[in-house]
């Protein structure tokens, strides 16, 4: 590429037209922003010992010298935003030079309002688009001719352009502005003028690396320049309009980085692997590329992305037509649980394509839901849910759906596991659920169970109905006992102990009897949570046991564990772990001394954790949690270990592994250890080990 210094008014009087693609962000600078500008232009021309003043670089690919001037534009990669904002003082110095006294229309020579614009803002002799010498993207497009030709913005324009321009003409409507100043800065302002020659130069690259520095830009901003930047201009704008708009549509009013997240999970779901939050874009890349290289165009991945950003949407967003699996998707998300999407994603797929019943769908989500919900409630590790949830989909069988999910969440072992009956149960009645994030969720579905009229909780606050105060009144010291103090230590923010009202403050610490009889008292309520608190006479240790059992009992009702029969279950975890392969299509493992190493290595390595399986296959054995950790590839002399962890993160003081992360090897992992009789087993095992936490680890 060729960059030169330039003065940036002659950088917009040389070019015929400057383009922002379809592609780019919008036009986003702020009041601040533009003050700025403002301030350091005006700095610059009132300062004769400032020659000029830098304000950046622009990046733009040029038109083909062979290119007739009037046919194509330059576009413009990096530099919107500062040539967008001195065109919008340009077009408002412009029209308030008009209004002045013939004398004073032009402050310095060179800035009429009619030079101005015959030499910055338009082409004189140019018809429609062409006689614009700025021509932005999307919204914003509008916004600056309706400026440029002086009309007034549609009403339906909203854009930081419009507010922008009327910001520069409120400043210029000060009487205190000094007009030579402004057009003297204007004119000292310089720019980096960087050129790509189109059909040589790799704009991508140049625009990524424009943008590795300062604020940077969204991982869906290069995703999206990505796939859209290589393309001919009619075609991005077609894919754009078609596609990747209606996608960005849908996130409108979601957080900021939303649609990061999604592409995230599409990638996790498509790929298998999991993007670092970091390197969303560099994945998609890779995705992108695989994907041209199996004979795929862009435009497919765009319309399949589209696609999955619908599902994504319909899920996460409140976009869900149908009213009860947006209800099963609503309480997903109040369970808070983001690493079940890539699974869900390709569910909803089934669905899309009548693969999945409706129904079976929504009990899915709601089998998800509970499995969460579970662990939270009985305080289970998170570990490697983000992981079991990116392969979950690949112990699916779709001629039997429903049941082949049913049953995956069944057999999951250890920290994975869907908590019991009897576990949730007794977690249920101990665990301080007053501090728990999922405690509005949790007490709208107890209020709602066996409702057939939802009931709102949002005006009802949490009441401890024995109170919270470190020092109780005497009433209450005198119903809890002499162990009051134990008592409320124990019971205080536990399920039996908590309830709504909407009479948190007329309650206060009183007594339970006031309590229980008072206007909007536990007797009057008509809130099913305090059903049963009006008929008795006293609160302590018994009451509060009772009631946390039977609020329990329904919680079990709620959030159900799936059933299947035992044979059921056996025959999926048959099809599951079935292998044609055994050790004697090892013959090396076979001799003696090897295979009784080979046992003992089974076994330590199986001990590690209840999730880990073995298989035979036929060139190596593999160790599995989610995928494998360690493969034993059999060779005369040894047994070859493939670990999959990366060299840096394995701590081997020994020094015994070796990186292949860059070489043809035998297994699937990235170190190699060597294991034979003369090792020592208990070290080679620690390294094991490492690998398997590695692959079970948090995110």
């Amino acid at each position: 590429m060729k960059a030169v210094d330039s003065h940036l008014l002659k950088l917009l009087k040389k070019s015929s037209q400057f383009v922002v693609p379809i592609y780019q962000r919008l036009y986003s600078w702020q009041e601040s922003e533009c003050e700025q500008l403002w301030d350091d232009i005006s700095r610059a021309g009132s300062t004769e010992q400032l020659g000029s003043h830098f304000t950046g670089s622009i990046v733009y690919v040029a038109k083909a010298q062979s290119t007739n001037t009037s046919a194509e534009p330059d576009l413009i990669i990096d530099g919107q935003q500062r040539v967008t904002t001195v065109t919008l003082i340009l077009a408002a110095l412009a029209a308030h030079l008009e209004k002045l006294p013939e004398a004073q229309r032009e402050p310095v020579d060179g800035f009429s309002a009619k030079k101005i614009r015959n030499r910055f803002l338009l082409n004189a002799d140019e018809e429609g688009d062409r006689q614009f010498k700025l021509i932005l993207s999307q919204a914003d497009k509008d916004a600056l001719i309706a400026i440029l030709q002086g009309v007034a913005p549609t009403r339906n324009s909203i854009s930081r352009v419009t507010e922008n321009y009327a910001f520069f003409v409120a400043k210029l409507a000060n009487p205190q502005v000094d007009l030579k100043a402004l057009c003297q800065g204007l004119d000292k302002l310089v720019v980096v003028d960087v050129t790509l020659e189109r059909g040589r130069d790799n704009p991508q690259l140049v625009f990524e690396a424009m943008n590795s520095t300062g604020k940077k830009l969204s991982q869906a901003d290069l995703i999206r320049n990505y796939v859209l930047m290589d393309l001919p201009p009619k075609q991005q704008e077609q894919l754009y309009s078609a596609y990747w708009r209606p996608m960005e549509v849908e996130f409108i009013g979601a957080a900021e980085n939303q649609f990061d997240v999604f592409v995230r999970q599409y990638l996790t779901l498509k790929t298998g692997e999991i993007p670092r939050l970091d390197g969303i874009y560099d994945a998609f890349k890779t995705h992108a590329v695989s994907r041209v290289l199996d004979g795929e165009t862009i435009e497919s991945l765009v319309i399949e992305l589209r696609d999955y950003a619908r599902r994504y949407c319909a899920m996460t967003l409140g976009k869900e037509p149908d009213d009860e699996l947006q209800a099963a998707f609503l309480d997903l998300d109040q369970v808070k649980a983001d690493v079940v999407y890539p699974f869900l994603l390709e569910a909803y797929t089934d669905y899309d394509l009548a693969i999945l019943r409706v129904e079976d769908f929504r009990e899915i989500v709601s089998v998800v839901t509970s499995y969460i919900f579970r662990r939270a409630v009985c305080h289970i590790p998170t570990n490697s849910l983000n992981k079991t949830f990116a392969t979950f989909s690949a112990a699916v069988r779709k001629e039997r759906y429903l049941e082949s999910v049913k049953a995956q969440f069944m057999v999951l072992k250890s920290y994975r596991r869907f908590p019991s009956d009897p576990e949730f149960f007794e977690a249920l009645q101990v665990t301080d659920l007053y501090n728990f994030r999922r405690r509005s969720y949790f007490l709208r579905k107890l209020e709602n169970f066996g409702r057939k009229e939802q009931v709102t909780i949002e005006n009802y606050t949490i009441e401890h109905i024995l109170p919270q105060n470190d020092e109780l009144s005497k009433e209450w010291r005198a119903a809890l006992g002499e162990d009051w103090e134990y008592v409320q230590g124990l019971y205080l923010h536990t399920l039996g102990n908590l309830t709504l009202t909407g009479y948190n403050s007329e309650y206060s610490d009183h007594p339970f009897p006031k309590k229980r009889d008072m206007e909007g008292g536990f007797k009057h309520s008509p809130l099913r949570l305090n059903q049963g608190l009006g008929q008795l006479d006293e609160w302590g240790a018994a009451q509060i046991e009772d009631r946390a059992a039977r609020l329990a009992g329904d919680a079990m009702k709620i959030w159900m564990r799936p059933e299947l029969p035992a044979g059921v279950i056996a025959e999926f975890e048959r099809t599951r772990t079935a292998s044609e392969f055994t050790i004697k299509d090892h013959p090396y493992l076979m001799q003696a001394d090897r295979r009784d190493l080979f046992e003992r290595f089974s076994s330590e390595v199986q001990s590690l954790d209840p999730s880990v399986t073995q298989q035979y296959l036929k060139l190596y054995v593999a160790f599995k949690a989610e995928t494998n950790f360690v493969d034993v590839i059999p060779q005369k002399s040894r047994m070859l270990l493939s670990l999959s962890i990366p060299f840096e993160a394995l701590r081997d003081e020994r020094k015994l592994a070796r990186d292949v992360s860059g070489t043809g090897r035998w297994g699937n992992g990235m170190v190699e250890v060597g294991l034979n009789e003369d090792s020592d087993l208990n070290y080679v095992v620690g390294l094991v080990r490492q690998a398997l936490e590695f692959q079970l680890g948090d995110e």
